[in-house]
């Protein structure tokens, strides 16, 4: 990933709001990502406990939510979407679901705000069986590869669907470099790729987990999240870079 043509300087430049989050002047509110939490279904607001204040919500409740953060400047959202009901599965593939809570979303945002900046979160914790972010392998291990190959078919669904950046957060090895040569596969090559630099097995990150209710169901995650003085089973941190 080290230049062209899997860097892509134009990606960053493509649109208004893109170049106000990536341009050099001052910090504002056109820099920041509001992350919102999806659901399936219409009508439907629910409360996440450990974040008062916050809400699970549908497409057409999600619009409502966020016509005061529009109205304050804040050009870009990152999507985490969930799995509901049976279907989850050893290999999360729910999450590459064409008519999922995720890519459901994305062109009712895009008909109600053409020029908002759309994210998408891509891990597959919350929708395997099993609550870790790739299936297992022969030892009972997270198998690194087919996770991600999973991970790049659920880009590309959120590409095809109309997300402007993918944000993969699942730490695997070799994720951001799958999931790129997917999406330029796919001819995505505008698609933006936000990778997080480290994600941590921390408590701190554990209303995270709550929200998309992604805990794992047995074993941690810090076979592949850095550990830190806080660590449990699960987490994520937020720090990023962008990878265009």
């Amino acid at each position: 990933m080290d230049g062209y043509p899997e860097v892509r300087l134009r990606r960053l430049r493509r649109t208004e709001a893109l170049r106000d989050m990536f341009g050099m002047d001052a910090p504002s509110p056109a820099k920041f990502i509001w992350p919102v939490f999806v659901v399936p279904g219409s009508g439907r607001r629910e409360a996440i406990d450990s974040m008062p204040g916050q809400f699970r919500l549908s497409a057409d409740e999600l619009v409502k939510e966020l016509a005061p953060v529009v109205a304050q400047g804040v050009k870009s959202v990152l999507l985490f979407g969930q799995h509901e009901g049976e279907g989850k599965d050893e290999c999360g593939t729910p999450a590459a679901d064409p008519h999922g809570a995720v890519q459901r979303a994305i062109p009712v945002l895009r008909r109600a705000y053409p020029d908002l900046v759309i994210l998408t979160d891509v891990c597959l914790c919350a929708y395997t069986a099993h609550g870790h972010c790739g299936p297992h392998d022969a030892d009972g291990d997270i198998d690194n590869d087919a996770a991600c190959e999973m991970l790049a078919r659920v880009a590309v669904s959120h590409a095809r669907a109309g997300a402007d950046g993918v944000a993969p957060s699942a730490m695997m090895d070799g994720q951001v470099a799958a999931i790129r040569q997917a999406l330029d596969d796919e001819g995505f090559k505008k698609t933006l790729l936000i990778a997080y630099s480290t994600k941590f097995a921390s408590q701190m990150y554990g209303p995270f987990r709550d929200a998309e209710n992604s805990a794992p169901s047995q074993g941690d995650r810090q076979g592949y999240q850095a550990r830190s003085s806080t660590s449990t089973s699960s987490g994520r941190c937020r720090a990023a870079r962008c990878c265009p």
